[in-house]
């Protein structure tokens, strides 16, 4: 069982789907892949330092990330859903408890790129806001 820490989160008014997600962190793989590639090195091992896989747990689909070493990283947890009292669809990206400095910074870093890709508003771990448009 993973518990929950801090989350971020990318709002926005248009829908989004668990594979917009998913889809945005294998381009953003594929992009480092390609950076290595002209830098010879494996650039997007050390950007991409998880396993990414869909789970499920009580109906509610979410992305498990799991870090391939476990000194460096643990997990981050990311999720999607929409807001019942409004139209706002949103991204939640949660850093368990037991997630260290690594994680908090790529934490910080993916939400970033995701926010900018599907231009939302990100709300970052410590509370402040970035606009994406």
């Amino acid at each position: 069982m993973i518990f929950l820490k801090k989350s971020a989160y990318i709002r926005r008014t248009e829908t989004i789907e668990l594979a917009d997600v998913q889809n945005t962190l294998n381009y953003y793989r594929e992009m480092t892949r390609n950076t290595g590639k002209q830098l010879a090195w494996d650039y997007e091992a050390a950007a991409f330092p998880y396993t990414m896989e869909e789970k499920e747990t009580d109906g509610t689909k979410y992305l498990l990330l799991t870090g391939n070493d476990p000194h460096l990283n643990n997990h981050i947890v990311i999720g999607v859903g929409q807001k019942e009292d409004t139209q706002q669809y949103y991204v939640q990206i949660v850093l368990p408890e037991d997630a260290t400095h690594h994680d908090v910074a790529k934490g910080n870093e993916y939400a970033k790129f995701i926010a900018k890709q599907l231009k939302g508003e990100l709300q970052l771990f410590n509370g402040r806001i970035m606009a994406y448009s």
